[in-house]
């Protein structure tokens, strides 16, 4: 991403949310549109998968509160993506390279410093360093994406999973270098800085990767049979993940230094972990909640009794039911839900649900009629009726 398209870019708009947003209400609203626009609900809509790219990219600068205060005072300095321009003393207009600004080594025309510059501003973002990066630099390593499906008591109850991933890692036939012989000279064109300026008008520039060494800040002069001077080749590995307990799906987890291997030294990318969660035939989720609907008897229902119920990876717990319980009523095991955040778990939320039998013995069948004659005053109906009388 160019500092440009970095500036331009309203990620408050793109998750829907106001820019005084809590990391809550931007939590929330991430997932309701990666549900809604993730590529397994959307197979064939290119659409579709370029709006999930944009959601996620939003998520990752406002899900982190480090990336989001740069990219908040970014936006307030150049106007929400337009440096405005103002006059300088003695009636000048500004006259500058944003490069110098990035580079934190630059001064107005005016001869007012910026101090240490915007390289602490951006630096987290573009992986640029601070001030006095002019040469060539360590370069952090690239993010990599991937997903996993766990079951539905794995996503509850958390999982170590192999990752086989791919990626770009320095070339082992050069060390990284690019050139065969591992003697790579400084580019002329950016000397050694990865970055060119770029004219935008209104008296400024932006800085965009050089062409000639596509970033790197070096050349090589025998180009690497194996990478073709690039310094990187595909790499595969295999990884074990631990996936946290209590995981949604659709959840998407950031693995810090779990990507590409940086170059010259730099640190890695970090590893994006979306998550797939299976269904349960017997488990649904609510939250942190388990949910569950147990049948009972018309007679446990009426009288009332004690119902066994099962729970997700544990002993059958039993709930009392009260005399008089309606279908659809729902009672709380507490502390047999899902793992929290904290470690401690949500609840089991139980649902009642009256079974009718559909084959009655003889015996069953004459104490019903008994109990028919027996209740044959009484109308449940008859509320019904009035209250439909009403309007």
């Amino acid at each position: 991403m160019s500092t440009k398209d970095f500036i331009e870019k309203d990620y408050y708009k793109v998750l829907g949310v106001p820019k005084d947003a809590t990391e809550a209400e931007i939590k929330k609203a991430y997932r309701k549109l990666a549900r809604e626009f993730h590529p397994d609900a959307n197979k064939g809509n290119a659409k579709a998968e370029e709006r999930f790219k944009e959601i996620s990219e939003a998520n990752d600068i406002l899900g982190d509160p480090k990336k989001r205060k740069e990219y908040d005072e970014a936006r307030a300095l150049f106007g929400n993506g337009g440096f405005r321009p103002g006059p300088g003393a003695g009636g000048g207009s500004f006259n500058f390279d944003l490069g110098d600004l990035f580079g934190g080594g630059g001064t107005t025309a005016q001869g007012g410093g910026f101090g240490g510059g915007l390289g602490d501003v951006f630096g987290g973002l573009f992986n640029r360093g601070g001030t006095g990066t002019t040469r060539t630099q360590p370069r952090r390593g690239q993010d990599i994406d991937t997903e996993v499906t766990l079951s539905f008591t794995e996503a509850i109850e958390g999982a170590t999973v192999p990752l086989r991933m791919s990626s770009q890692a320095p070339c082992k036939a050069c060390s990284g270098t690019g050139d065969k012989n591992g003697t790579p000279r400084v580019c002329p064109t950016c000397v050694g800085t990865g970055q060119v300026a770029r004219g935008s008008g209104g008296g400024f520039s932006l800085t965009d990767p050089c062409p000639d060494c596509k970033g790197r800040g070096l050349i090589a002069e025998h180009p690497c049979m194996e990478c073709k001077g690039s310094g990187r080749a595909k790499s595969s590995r295999t990884m074990q993940v631990r996936i946290p307990a209590g995981v949604t799906d659709g959840q998407r987890i950031r693995l810090r230094g779990k990507g590409a291997p940086g170059e010259r030294g730099g640190p890695a990318g970090d590893l994006y972990v979306m998550v797939h969660v299976g269904a349960h035939p017997v488990f649904g989720r609510k939250d942190d909640n388990l949910t569950v609907t147990v049948p009972v008897t018309f007679a446990e229902a009426a009288l009332g009794g004690e119902v066994r119920v099962p729970t997700l990876g544990g002993p059958a717990v039993t709930l009392k039911l009260p005399p008089g319980t309606p279908n659809g009523r729902t009672m709380r095991a507490r502390g047999k839900g899902a793992v929290r955040k904290d470690g401690t778990r949500g609840d089991l939320l139980v649902t009642v649900e009256v079974c009718v039998p559909k084959d009655l013995s003889g015996k069953a069948r004459d104490a019903l009629e008994a109990y028919r004659e027996a209740t044959a005053d009484e109308d449940p109906r008859a509320e019904l009726f009035e209250a439909a009388k009403g309007d």
